[in-house]
């Protein structure tokens, strides 16, 4: 079931209506901007995991932008040759930095669910194009009944100002896919911006190594009947370097997970048993 609901939170807090997006763009020089609401705490412990890949110079801004309401942070490190994980210590001294089990997206998502102490679990990307300040939005959803809430760029409220033309049609196709094979009504499916119960991990079932994984988060959690909430969400440039998404390779991998977990198929877990 999907089910969108504008949250009773002001998404972004400065004066012209737009997120906080420079680490230089403080009330004063000895604190970070937050949003109005942060000291509203979640009912349950929150863990953020960020995997990272030579992210140095993006994790100061993404880390200042943490909302109190999230209680840990773990930081997946891709074997990075640049200063990621002293940053993310200097940074937030708390921050839980452990290497990721094999290379890809989808190892280092796993490695970092399977460290994570808290109730909740919010995944988001290290790179800027994800606003921390919204983690409060997918909380508000979780605290009131739903198992599993994405953010979607396609929604009132929600956009984006990186979505290149292929890679909007590729959503666009493959989208229409997941809604057509799942019975469905999705608004957003390539987007990395997800949050859900710890307790459903063994029913998310995740196996994928590489950013196909967000698509298998999602059919899982349809094939296993998790209540489903969509959130607005914007997604921004990143703030430097150069993604590692392939759109058109990553696009294929990710019809093939769809249609590999699609209902009445042979889940890969059934297939790997059978190959044991």
């Amino acid at each position: 079931m999907s089910t969108t609901m504008p949250p009773n939170v002001v998404p972004y807090p400065n004066q012209d209506g737009r997120p906080q997006r420079r680490a230089e763009d403080r009330v004063n020089a000895r604190r970070p901007m937050r949003r109005a609401g942060d000291g509203v705490a979640s009912k349950h412990g929150v863990t953020l995991v960020v995997p990272a890949q030579n992210e140095a110079r993006n994790i100061p801004w993404v880390f200042e932008q943490i909302p109190r309401c999230v209680d840990e942070v773990i930081l997946v490190d891709g074997s990075s040759d640049d200063a990621t994980v002293p940053m993310a210590r200097h940074c937030l001294p708390t921050v839980r930095s452990v290497q990721q089990c094999g290379p890809g997206k989808g190892n280092a998502l796993r490695t970092g669910f399977a460290a994570a102490s808290g109730e909740y679990i919010v995944m988001m990307d290290a790179d800027g194009s994800m606003w921390p300040g919204e983690i409060p939005h997918f909380l508000h959803f979780l605290d009131h009944g739903f198992d599993f809430v994405k953010g979607s760029r396609c929604i009132a409220g929600g956009g984006s100002l990186d979505l290149t033309k292929i890679r909007s049609l590729g959503n666009r196709a493959l989208l229409a896919v997941v809604n057509y094979l799942y019975d469905a009504s999705l608004t957003d499916l390539c987007y990395g911006y997800c949050a859900f119960r710890r307790s459903f991990l063994d029913a998310l079932d995740l196996r994928s190594t590489g950013f196909e994984i967000e698509a298998e988060m999602i059919a899982h959690a349809l094939r296993s009947g998790l209540r489903i909430a969509e959130v607005p969400s914007l997604e921004l440039p990143r703030r430097s370097g150069r993604s590692h998404l392939h759109a058109v390779s990553d696009g294929r991998r990710v019809l093939r997970t769809l249609i590999s977990e699609r209902p009445g198929a042979r889940s890969s877990a059934a297939v790997a048993a059978e190959e044991r």
